[in-house]
Order: C-alpha cells, then sequence, then structure tokens
C-alpha cells in the first residue's frame, strides 16, 4: 500500500515547523470532513483540502471559493496532507515549506457526488462555504473550481465615480449634509477581491491593503493627496463590501460601513466626515489651503456620475 503522505513528509522536517507530520493517515470519525485555510505565504491564497481514505486531499485557490457560477477560479492540486491539518493553524517560519500565516476559514463536512481523476463533485456544508462546487481538470492538466447554483454575492457595481455639482455658496440646511475637506487630489476607485487589486498595478503598494481583507470583497471610493509632502489615499466612501452592493444604501449607511473597516496606514487612511458642521469645516479648508469643501446628503445614495447630491463649495 503505497504511503500518501510521503511526498508530504518530504517537504517538512518537524524540527522547523509546527505543522503536524505523523507517521501515518489517520481518519476522523465521520470520513466527511473538510476544512478551508487562509494562507498569507508568498502570495495569499486558500487552501481547499477534502477528507478522503484518510488524508486531507488538497487544491491551493489563489483567488477563494468563487461566489459566482459565471467565473471559475484556478485550484492548484497540490500534495496530500494528514488530517491533523483540519485544525492546524499558526505561524510556519520564513524560509520553510509554505512559510506564512495560515489561519482556518472555514470548517465543516460535505457530501461527495462524484469523485475521479478528472472531475470532483461535492457539496459543502461550512459556515461560510455552504454550496455545491466542482473541482475539474483543464487539458493542461490544471484544475479549476466552479461554483454551482446561483451567485451568493450582488455583483460588483460600475466603476464609475460620483461627481460633485460646483456652487459657491454652502447648502441654506447643514444639517442635512455631512461636510468634507476637498483635498485636491485624483479620485481612485479601488476594487478588492480574493485578496487582490487592479489598482495595484498602478499602486504596487495598495497589494498590502488588498490582502489585508482575505476574502472579503470591497470597493472603496477614495482621493491620493499630497499631504506634508507624501502621497496618501483618503477613503471616503464604501460602494461594495463582503459580497453586498451598497451604492442604494444612503450615505449614512455607507461612511458607518467604511468606518467600520478601521483603515489606517502610513499609505492611507479614512477621510474625516463632520455631519452638519458646514463653517468651521470651510474655515478649516481656508486655513490649510485647500480648494474648498464637499456636501454631502446624508440620505443620498451613490450615483455614478454628476449628481447635486454631492456639492463643491469652494474655501
Amino acid at each position: 500500500m503505497s504511503d500518501k503522505l510521503e511526498r508530504y513528509r518530504s517537504k517538512r522536517d518537524p524540527k522547523r515547523t509546527p505543522e503536524p507530520v505523523p507517521d501515518a493517515p489517520s481518519a476522523s470519525p465521520g470520513g466527511d470532513a473538510f476544512v478551508i485555510q487562509e494562507h498569507h505565504a508568498r502570495s495569499l491564497h486558500w487552501d481547499l483540502r477534502l477528507e478522503r481514505d484518510g488524508v486531507l486531499v488538497s487544491w491551493a485557490v489563489p483567488k477563494g471559493l468563487p461566489a459566482d457560477p459565471g467565473t471559475n477560479h484556478l485550484a492548484v492540486r497540490t500534495e496530500d496532507h494528514p488530517m491533523e491539518y483540519l485544525t492546524f493553524h499558526g505561524e510556519i517560519p520564513k524560509g520553510e515549506y509554505g512559510g506564512g500565516t495560515m489561519t482556518i476559514w472555514d470548517t465543516g463536512t460535505y457530501e461527495t457526488e462524484k469523485w475521479s481523476d478528472r472531475e470532483v463533485k461535492f457539496v459543502l456544508r461550512g459556515d461560510r462555504s455552504a454550496g455545491r462546487f466542482v473541482l475539474f481538470r483543464t487539458r493542461d492538466k490544471n484544475w479549476m473550481i466552479h461554483r454551482m447554483g446561483d451567485a451568493v454575492r450582488d455583483p460588483f457595481p460600475a466603476l464609475e465615480p460620483m461627481l460633485p455639482a460646483e456652487r459657491a455658496r454652502l447648502p441654506k440646511d447643514p444639517s442635512a449634509y455631512a461636510f468634507e475637506f476637498a483635498w485636491g487630489g485624483r479620485r481612485l476607485l479601488v476594487p478588492i477581491d480574493g485578496g487582490r487589486t487592479d489598482a495595484a498595478r498602478e499602486h504596487p503598494w495598495l497589494r498590502e491593503l488588498a490582502e489585508s481583507f482575505g476574502s472579503r470583497s470591497a470597493v472603496l471610493d477614495g482621493e491620493l493627496a499630497t499631504l506634508g509632502g507624501a502621497e496618501i489615499l483618503l477613503f471616503y466612501d464604501l460602494l461594495y463590501d463582503d459580497g453586498r452592493s451598497l451604492v442604494e444604501e444612503p450615505y449614512t449607511a455607507r461612511r458607518a460601513a467604511l468606518e467600520a473597516l478601521g483603515l489606517s496606514n502610513a499609505h492611507w487612511q479614512t477621510a474625516p466626515s463632520w455631519p452638519g458642521e458646514a463653517g468651521p469645516v470651510r474655515q478649516a479648508a481656508r486655513e490649510q489651503g485647500l480648494p474648498g469643501v464637499l456636501a454631502k446628503r446624508l440620505d443620498s445614495p451613490y450615483e455614478p456620475g454628476s449628481s447635486k447630491a454631492w456639492l463643491f463649495i469652494p474655501a
């Protein structure tokens, strides 16, 4: 009988890694366990492991499980892992195989509908990953994973910013608005999905922000501005969060969701906002040499293109 863990053990030294390195496979009581681990290694990915014949048959999924049946994700077949990996989490030392932080993203049981050398069809029963999936091999022997059934999240909104109308005077009813600084920078919408963002092509430092979101999807609206001689990305709106579109939500709800993210770093911050504080914010903008202020209606949805719900008032 072949040793299904031989390849696994050959890649690991139990004296150098906290990972379990058992001598032989061992089955769980039910024989149908699974685990998905979020793995911040050289590149962020998710490890899907399905129990089969005393081991965890494993695939690395760079973008995580697909939420939409219209989009398949790459799934790289890796070595079988021991059953002890069902509960493993921790730090694999840098320089070791798979070095980085590993956390348990979801765990539970699954039902096998089909299992062959080229196709694995199954139903996951976990807290975060419930649903039917199929893993299938392509012509070049790579694997892909496909979600079967309905999408489990809203589609991403169109990536077009909401633009303010210009006014010379502050609104007559300031209590209906939140007031923010106009920074005089460049608008930037940042879509994040699967721990990655296309905005990192132009701004590589945004890879760190995207990875920090893990599997949480988002679309952030902000502005690249120069403050104190340094460029910083100031976020002031959230269009999409964790699989749900927020564009129809009022500004107050979007703002609360944005602040709950706690975005704070040397490269990015959540821009301040002051509901009802028209005069003081405009005065502060003048004193700081900023172009002006933005007045945003508290009850307004996010409307791509020019909108009278947002007003730019020169300082």
